[in-house]
């Protein structure tokens, strides 16, 4: 057993099984042993490549979309842009760099908020974003954000909060959690929990004995402090994420460690561990504050944000192996068997706003 695991089976002795959102919780934030407070998880040397890693054309065609939504809201001035889980800050670089490009006057003036809850991972944001000519400032969380209007970014924010699961037993929803085995090992067992009949699906009823389902309600308070914002002060946001876009059946908690899956049990700690993301249940938190909810996969969204165009652009006083290169970090983005139809995109809008990127989606 690593040092966490002791520590988690220890735990479990003292006050019985771990429900899966504590689990996850203790294996990704412990200050101790936590994977996001301990490791550097990004990139090839990590354990996982994010889209802002594997291109900058990701950045880029965000950059253009938060420029685009701000015109269409009448170009507030003041403006806040807020990445929320920033990573290694690559994405917030890429957007200074784009918006310069395109409109340096606004990009001296908007007010750049990185939102981390990780002390580490600060400071390889501030690293990264060094000699920056924008300002920037860091917060914990949403809440602590400036009271102006607010350009809220994510990608892969969502998958990596805590969730709960629940099982189907004798006509019951009971809840899944994490206990030890009779050798002493973490397993899998029943607890003695049942969840919220308000957050279950309509047909939850009549589901098939065994079915499991995911509830993440920490991800719905997420959303919820974020549409609250963007209906007081006004703004827009736009996350990525993979999951399903309508409540289903199924058990999608994983972990990645080393850009391949492991054992969710095995390592805590070690791997990052996550689960396919509901994005019906965070469309509703924001229709709760009045607002539009719009969704698309990853690829049509890049693909009508003009990223074809883009990578032949780059692509176009290049040698051959820098072209073979963009076009492979163009499909792994936007291709359907890739990234494209596997990862989402929630934008969060006014009404009266039509964001680029999502015609007739909403």
């Amino acid at each position: 057993m690593n040092g966490l695991k002791e520590r988690i089976a220890a735990l479990i002795e003292q006050e019985g099984p771990l429900t899966i959102a504590d689990y996850m919780t203790v294996c990704l934030f412990d200050p101790a042993h936590g994977y996001y407070t301990t490791r550097e998880p990004f990139g090839v040397e990590g354990d996982f490549t994010t889209a802002p890693e594997i291109s900058q054309m990701f950045g880029e065609l965000v950059a253009i979309w938060l420029y685009s939504v701000w015109q269409a809201a009448g170009s507030p001035r003041p403006v806040c842009i807020a990445e929320i889980g920033p990573g290694r800050g690559t994405l917030t670089k890429d957007v200074i760099r784009t918006l310069s490009q395109i409109d340096a006057g606004l990009a001296r003036d908007v007010r750049f908020a990185l939102v981390e809850a990780s002390p580490r991972l600060t400071q390889v944001q501030k690293k990264t974003l060094a000699g920056s000519p924008a300002t920037l400032e860091w917060y914990r969380q949403v809440g602590d954000l400036p009271q102006l209007p607010v350009l809220f970014v994510g990608n892969e924010i969502f998958d990596a909060i805590p969730m709960r699961q629940f099982v189907r037993r004798d006509g019951r929803w009971r809840e899944r959690c994490v206990g030890l085995s009779g050798d002493g090992e973490l397993a899998f067992v029943q607890g003695p929990g049942e969840p919220d009949p308000s957050l279950l699906p309509a047909d939850a009823g009549s589901a098939e004995e065994g079915s499991l389902i995911e509830l993440a309600p920490a991800r719905s308070a997420l959303m919820d402090a974020v549409a609250e914002r963007i209906a007081s002060d006004g703004g827009a946001g736009i996350f990525f994420d993979y999951g399903h876009l309508a409540p289903g059946y199924g058990d999608t908690l994983q972990a990645v460690r080393r850009h391949a899956f492991d054992d969710v049990l095995a390592r805590p700690g070690e791997a990052d561990l996550t689960s396919h993301v509901d994005f019906a249940a965070l469309s509703a938190a924001a229709d709760q504050h009045g607002l539009a909810a719009h969704v698309a996969t990853q690829g049509d969204f890049l693909i009508a944000m003009g990223l074809r165009e883009r990578a032949g652009l780059l692509g176009r006083s290049a040698d051959a192996t820098t072209r073979e290169r963009i076009v492979g970090e163009a499909r792994r983005l936007a291709a359907p068997d890739e990234m494209g139809d596997l990862f989402k995109v929630l934008a969060v809008t006014p009404h009266d706003l039509v964001p680029p990127g999502f015609a007739g989606r909403d």
